[in-house]
């Protein structure tokens, strides 16, 4: 990943690395580039052990931003299991400077099955995912930043389109994924998921959709029932939600109309 930001045609003014508790050589790596490389700096972070996909993630991106020292119109997120194209972020502010009104923007993931790389075809090629997307700092600043909670990275999209943002995607700028999204997903992962379409305000009858969806991505019927174990204790329980009941309805208008066109 390192490799491939050092080679960028057009290099970040700042890259903030968070180690997030590692035990490995992560430190050592990361020092050797921030030596080498004065707009990387190295942040070290302590968390729990425990992967739990969103809070955790997002409280370590938080550490990056607290500590961010140039001005900037563009900023992302992006993992440690990737190599971008190197022309990557080129073509991503090219899609921010053909339109002021793009507020999201990213390429596509892809995975290696059989010694060949095939498009991760969890989402559309339409969708950013989370790992790759970069944000205009207006944008980011409207939609509150990113939420801590898993399904922030769904929620940032919807909350960005409320406020008539749109969502570019340059499908020629392919990024290799070196982890399969959700390898590790745990029991109590997909009950976090199925909480986290609660307090995006999703109907029953959408989580339910939704969580079928996840099941069969994940070839895994469990997942069903324990994402909607999650949805059905969040709302037992009112677990707070994480956006607005007008954002919700939009949220909800949005996926039926998606679900409907699908289908007709």
């Amino acid at each position: 990943m390192l490799d491939s930001i050092v080679a960028q045609t057009i290099k970040p003014n700042q890259v903030l690395i968070v180690n997030d508790n590692s035990t490995d050589g992560s430190q050592e790596i990361i020092d050797g580039y921030s030596s080498n490389h004065s707009f990387i700096t190295s942040i070290h972070n302590i968390s729990e052990d425990t992967h739990i996909p969103g809070a955790k993630i997002i409280n370590a991106f938080y550490k990056g931003f607290e500590t961010i020292t140039e001005d900037f119109d563009l900023i992302g997120k992006f993992d440690a299991d990737l190599i971008l194209p190197n022309d990557y972020f080129e073509k991503i502010i090219a899609l921010f400077k053909e339109d002021e009104k793009v507020g999201i923007a990213g390429g596509n993931l892809y995975i290696k099955e059989n010694d060949t790389w095939v498009f991760e075809a969890i989402s559309e090629k339409t969708k950013v995912r989370g790992p790759i997307k970069l944000y205009r700092k207006a944008c980011f600043e409207q939609i509150g930043g990113l939420k801590k909670s898993i399904g922030w990275d769904t929620v940032d999209g919807m909350l960005a389109q409320f406020h008539g943002w749109i969502i570019s995607t340059d499908t020629t700028a392919h990024v290799k994924h070196l982890k399969s999204t959700g390898e590790k997903y745990i029991k109590t992962a997909l009950f976090k998921q199925g909480e986290a379409f609660y307090k995006m305000r999703y109907s029953k009858n959408l989580a339910r959709i939704a969580a079928l969806k996840l099941a069969i991505a994940k070839n895994d019927f469990s997942a069903y029932f324990n994402c909607m174990r999650g949805f059905d204790n969040a709302k037992k329980t009112s677990l707070k939600r994480i956006v607005t009941k007008e954002e919700g309805d939009f949220i909800n208008k949005t996926r039926w109309q998606g679900i409907k066109k699908k289908i007709l």
